[in-house]
C-alpha cells in the first residue's frame, strides 16, 4: 500500500502522520515543541517523532514524505526561518531531515508553510474543496494564511503567499517580532487575545490555564473584558481580510488552528467588522467559514505537499536530498 508521511512542525507541537493517498490517517503522534531551545534539540524532537512513526507497520510502504512547518519558510531552499522558534533561522530542515536514519531510499521530504498546508488541506479535502478564490488562515499561536487563486493553492516565490498574520493593521502599533510594527498576528493570536484580557483585568478560574480558549469559555459567559479581546482580535482579522480582497478578489474566507476553535466568538466579531472595512463592491458578501480539517489540516496538507504531480494539488515544494 502506498502511504504519505506527514510531518507538522509548530510553535506549540511537532505531530506527524502517516496517511493513504485518500487522506485517511493510518497513524498520528505528537511531541512538545521546545520552541525556545537550541537547534540541536528542537531536531531531536523532530526525529522522536519520525522514530515513533517509523515504529509503525505502515512505514514499510513510505512513498513520500511531506514537512509543513511554521513560517516564513524558504520552498525553493528548504529552510525556515519560524518567528515563535527563535534557534531556527535559514535553518536547513529538510536536508537534516533528510539525515534520519530510517527514512527509506529514494524518499524525499517536501518542504511547505503550515499555512499553506492548512490551505492545500481546506482545498483538496475541506470547506475551500471547489472553490476558485478563497484565503485560508490559520489563528493559533500565530496567524499564518494561504491563497487558492484559479482553482489551485498559489504559493508565491517562496512559498509565503497570503502570510495574513504579518500584514500590518496598525501603522502606529507595538513591534512585532517580525521586526514590523502593528502586525495582525500581534493582536489576534491566542497568545495576543489571552494577553490583552489579562491586561484589562480578566483572570481564568482557579486551576484552569489563561490561554486563549479560556478567554473564549469566559466570552460565552459574559465576560465582558474576554469578550474585548476577541473582538480587537476580530476586527485586525477583518482588517487584513478585506485588504487581501481588494487585491486579489476573494469568495471565501476559511478560518482554522486552535483559537478558530473557539467558534462563533471569533467568527462573529470578524464578520461585523468585515462589513466595517469590505465596502467596495467586489470586495462584499464575503463568505468566512470555519475549517473542516481543524485537527489534522497541517498534516492533511503536508500529505497533499508530499502527493505526486498526478494527485491532489500540491504547492510548490523542496525536495530534500539525503547524504550519501
Amino acid at each position: 500500500m502506498t502511504v504519505y508521511g506527514a510531518l507538522d512542525i509548530g510553535g506549540t507541537k511537532i505531530a506527524g502522520a502517516l496517511l493513504d493517498p485518500a487522506g485517511t490517517t493510518l497513524t498520528r503522534t505528537r511531541r512538545p515543541t521546545p520552541a525556545r531551545r537550541t537547534a540541536v534539540e528542537l531536531m531531536a524532537a523532530v526525529f522522536s517523532v519520525l522514530d515513533d512513526l517509523a515504529a509503525h507497520r505502515a512505514w514499510g510502504g513510505l512513498t513520500r514524505l511531506g514537512v509543513a512547518c511554521a513560517g516564513p519558510v524558504d520552498a525553493g531552499r528548504g529552510t525556515v526561518s519560524p518567528v515563535n522558534i527563535p534557534a531556527w533561522r535559514r535553518f536547513p530542515l529538510v536536508d537534516r531531515i533528510a539525515e534520519h536514519p530510517r527514512l527509506p531510499d529514494g524518499v524525499r521530504p517536501r518542504l511547505v508553510g503550515d499555512a499553506l498546508a492548512m490551505t492545500a488541506a481546506e482545498h483538496w479535502l475541506g470547506a475551500a474543496r471547489g472553490v476558485t478564490a478563497a484565503l485560508c488562515m490559520v489563528v493559533s499561536t500565530g496567524v499564518g494564511g494561504g491563497l487558492v487563486l484559479g482553482g489551485t493553492v498559489h504559493p508565491g516565490r517562496t512559498g509565503n503567499a497570503g502570510h495574513i498574520g504579518h500584514m500590518s493593521v496598525d501603522l502606529d502599533g507595538p513591534r512585532c517580532p517580525c521586526g514590523g510594527r502593528g502586525c495582525v498576528e500581534g493582536m489576534a493570536s491566542g497568545t495576543a487575545i489571552a494577553a490583552h484580557a489579562r491586561a484589562a483585568g480578566w483572570a481564568p478560574p482557579e486551576g484552569v490555564a489563561p490561554d486563549a480558549a479560556a478567554v473564549a469559555a469566559s466570552a460565552r459567559a459574559g465576560d465582558v473584558r474576554a469578550s474585548a479581546a476577541y473582538d480587537r482580535a476580530g476586527r485586525a482579522l477583518a482588517a487584513a481580510i478585506a485588504a487581501t480582497a481588494a487585491l486579489v478578489e476573494i469568495e471565501l474566507v476559511v478560518v482554522g488552528g486552535g483559537v478558530a476553535r473557539s467558534g462563533e466568538v471569533l467568527l462573529t466579531p470578524i464578520r461585523e467588522h468585515l462589513a466595517t472595512y469590505a465596502v467596495l463592491d467586489f470586495t462584499r458578501d464575503i463568505r468566512v467559514v470555519p475549517a473542516r480539517r481543524t485537527l489534522d489540516a497541517g498534516l492533511v496538507g503536508a500529505a497533499a505537499a508530499a502527493a505526486p504531480p498526478d494527485g491532489p494539488a500540491r504547492p510548490q515544494t523542496h525536495e530534500g536530498h539525503r547524504p550519501r
